[in-house]
């Protein structure tokens, strides 16, 4: 049976294992969203770079040549990213946990 002592030491901790698992979440989101602000200015800035390619192409086949090269790196550089942000939240995730964790082994 636990006595007063103990339950408020258990609260305590669970309390502290909240507030650090809360600043390793805010840590890893603002992570997250700057990984994304940045995937998705340089996305904007290439698929501006090609409108300007395709604009001075000066045949049908240069213009495809332009949007197949691109289709297939804009999907290579979502994939990558994709696969970065899986990455990100797998760690966020075992990060934000952590916390708990100790707070459950130590009882």
């Amino acid at each position: 049976m636990f006595n007063l002592d103990q339950v408020t030491k258990m609260n305590q901790d669970v309390i502290n294992a909240m507030t650090a698992s809360s600043t390793v979440a805010q840590k890893g989101l603002q992570q997250i969203a700057s990984e994304t602000s940045e995937f998705t200015k340089k996305n904007y800035e290439d698929s501006a770079a090609v409108a300007e390619k395709l604009v001075a192409a000066k045949s049908v086949e240069t213009a495809f040549e332009i949007q197949s090269d691109f289709a297939k790196s804009s999907y290579e550089a979502l994939v990558a990213q994709s696969t970065k942000l899986g990455e990100l939240y797998t760690a966020l995730a075992k990060e934000a946990y952590a916390p708990f964790e100790a707070v459950s082994k130590a009882k």
